[in-house]
């Protein structure tokens, strides 16, 4: 693999804009595989509550939208991020459109599967919204199937950001 390193990473925003993975030094970062039209759609409006809740404390969280799981993420990034933005009054960085899984798996996605490997050590993606938590010195910590709700899961984002 190319990165070594979770800071070397550096993955395109909505609007084509680079995100240095560098930048987030030192922050508790979650990394979910989003879509809008999803059974689990609505935890876009729990990601952004816990976005809201412990922001000041360090933690970003990071929505990479992708459209590889029954078509659930058919619009383009614009779009996306409009309906991110109107139906959940998300605020928190929405990436560019990616695969998260195959030989065109976004090299984000590629470094942290290596990194925490699901059930039985599945590293492939199952479906949308399955989480992934890197702690402040950038490893990948956590790794949460998609029907893992946020509530059940801020303990441990908060005993990352040392809240606990």
């Amino acid at each position: 693999m190319a990165n070594d390193s979770f800071y070397e990473l550096s993955p395109t925003t909505w609007n084509g804009e680079q995100f240095p993975f560098s930048q987030l030094r030192g922050k508790v970062v979650l990394i979910v595989n989003v879509a809008s039209q999803c059974g689990f759609t609505k935890q876009y409006g729990d990601l952004q509550r816990l976005y809201e809740k412990y922001e000041s404390e360090g933690l970003v969280i990071l929505g990479f939208p992708c459209n590889q799981f029954g078509n659930q993420e058919p619009g383009t990034d614009a779009e996306i991020h409009e309906f991110c933005s109107v139906n959940f009054g998300v605020t928190f960085p929405i990436m560019k459109k990616i695969d998260v899984n195959g030989h065109q798996a976004d090299p984000v996605y590629q470094y942290i599967k290596t990194k925490k490997r699901g059930l039985l050590g599945f590293s492939g993606i199952k479906w949308n919204f399955e989480k992934f938590l890197v702690n402040r010195e950038g490893e990948v910590t956590n790794r949460w199937c998609s029907a893992v709700s946020v509530s059940q899961m801020e303990h441990v984002v908060k005993k990352a950001l040392g809240c606990a």
